[in-house]
């Protein structure tokens, strides 16, 4: 089944309930959202207690496939109908839900997200917005043609250093960049073997639900549900997709991007089951005005992570030092972690290479830093400078009181009081981004060229990856 049979044939279709848009914002309460969430555990947990936490937000509809996580959020939201499936919930609740708010696994987020903007709802969907690329592309075409408010989850597009270090890129401080480089040694890759047999489904657990649109396969124990699923090609997007959307962000942001022409991965033979533990993503980008020409960029994942490289050589480091000898296997990075010795790379960030100089932003609550002929270079009046003319303010190093900011944008929003900084005709350029170098790993060490025009590839072998067929569930 298309994504197109899939709408049809769910509730907005069958029943009726998709009503004119003009009806649906006629009747939209300026003072209060009621929010509808699909997912609420572990990440789902976290956007639902973000987006609550605004004052104007009445949670009224919590939907999961696992009874465990909906008890949990029901019990801080006791006045909220319940659902296993979202459908159901959209069905039943259309005219009484404002806003709907996707943190499910990957593979759930378009159908999902389709079908609640399908009702001219607004959506808010965890990061990376899409599993498919042709998902990314209709949900962009879709809250477009409804003028739908949007916003992906990647809450630290609204911190501090992130907003800097765009502002401070656009001014010029290291000119025009040629090369970035981008890593994250978190390993949600698997390269053990193919699952055997099954196991019995948890009691709490509606595993029909969970697999959703994907092709049926048999349940095992901590292979998929709550938290393995990011390492499985059917149904998340590795690393890259994980921490990639995060840390490719500001860049992509700060140099104007668009989709890359070539993309090329090296890591092991596809299995056509787990992605690859360790990858290096090259990608070349048309130039804007803020690149020369054209852009190279490097993408490092997994134990390790990143490969050293001249450009990342910081004062007083080796050429054949390891990456900060943290001995991180990629299973233990935090939110906070920690701030690197000047001669050390930090555990995640970035590089950005420039015709004067480079620039070095960690991942994450971090300023950044130039670096220019071997020695870092003082840039607290240029940050002083771009911080007064945009109104930053000071920076606030406390993600506690930070990161529902991004959540309160898309609320405030919906309500006619901001605009989003990550609608979806953004997010779904960065997804395709992300999404084409995961197809490129089922091809290693050949160059994929793409057309972004027609968003095929121009080799055909891989354009079978651009979509999937949806499973009538």
């Amino acid at each position: 089944m298309n994504k197109r049979e899939f709408i049809k044939k769910s509730s907005v279709g069958a029943l009726g309930i998709m009503l004119a848009p003009s009806i649906l914002k006629a009747g939209f309460p300026k003072d209060k959202l009621r929010t509808a969430h699909i997912g609420v555990g572990n990440m789902g947990m976290e956007d639902l207690k973000a987006v609550s936490s605004h004052g104007a937000v009445e949670v009224v509809a919590l939907c999961d496939v696992d009874a465990l996580n909906l008890s949990a959020a029901h019990k801080m939201h006791p006045g909220a109908r319940i659902f296993f499936d979202y459908r159901a919930m959209l069905e039943d609740m259309g005219d009484e839900i404002d806003a709907v708010i996707v943190s499910t696994p990957d593979h759930t987020h378009a159908p999902a997200s389709l079908m609640a903007m399908h009702m001219d709802k607004p959506v808010y969907c965890q990061k990376p917005l899409t599993h498919y690329v042709s998902e990314s592309r209709e949900m962009k075409k879709l809250a477009a043609e409804k003028g739908l408010v949007t916003q992906m989850g990647i809450q630290v597009h609204s911190f501090y250093d992130y907003k800097l270090a765009t502002l401070l890129i656009q001014s010029g401080i290291i000119g025009k960049v040629h090369t970035v480089h981008a890593w994250s040694p978190k390993n949600w890759g698997y390269d053990g073997p193919l699952p055997e047999g099954e196991d019995p489904v948890p009691d709490q657990l509606d595993w029909n639900l969970w697999l959703g649109t994907s092709k049926k396969r048999p349940f095992k124990k901590d292979m998929y549900h709550p938290g393995n699923w990011r390492k499985l090609m059917d149904y998340g997007c590795g690393t890259l997709g994980d921490m990639g959307v995060h840390i490719f962000d500001t860049p992509y942001n700060a140099l104007e991007l668009d989709v890359p022409r070539t993309i090329m991965t090296e890591c092991r033979p596809s299995n056509g089951f787990g992605f690859p533990e360790n990858n290096t993503v090259t990608y070349e980008f048309p130039g804007t005005k803020y690149t020369g020409k054209s852009l190279k960029w490097i993408w490092y994942d997994g134990p390790g992570a990143p490969e050293m490289h001249e450009d990342l050589l910081l004062p007083g480091m080796e050429m054949n030092a390891k990456k900060a000898d943290k001995k991180n296997d990629g299973n233990s990075i935090s939110l906070d972690a920690g701030v690197a010795a000047e001669n050390e790379l930090p555990e995640q960030g970035a590089m950005f290479v420039g015709e004067k100089g480079r620039l070095l932003l960690p991942h994450f609550m971090q300023l950044p830093k130039k670096i220019r002929r071997g020695k870092y270079v003082d840039i607290s009046k240029e940050i002083a400078k771009v911080s007064e003319e945009h109104n930053l303010g000071e920076p606030i190093r406390n993600y506690a009181t930070e990161g529902p900011k991004h959540y309160h944008q898309f609320v405030d929003a919906c309500l006619g009081k901001d605009t989003t900084t990550a609608p979806f005709d953004y997010a779904a350029r960065l997804t395709e981004t992300i999404l084409l170098g995961t197809i490129a790993g089922r091809f290693p060490g050949e160059t994929l060229h793409w057309d972004a025009e027609t968003a095929r590839f121009q080799e055909e072998k891989a354009n079978k990856y651009l979509s999937g067929n949806y499973r009538d569930f």
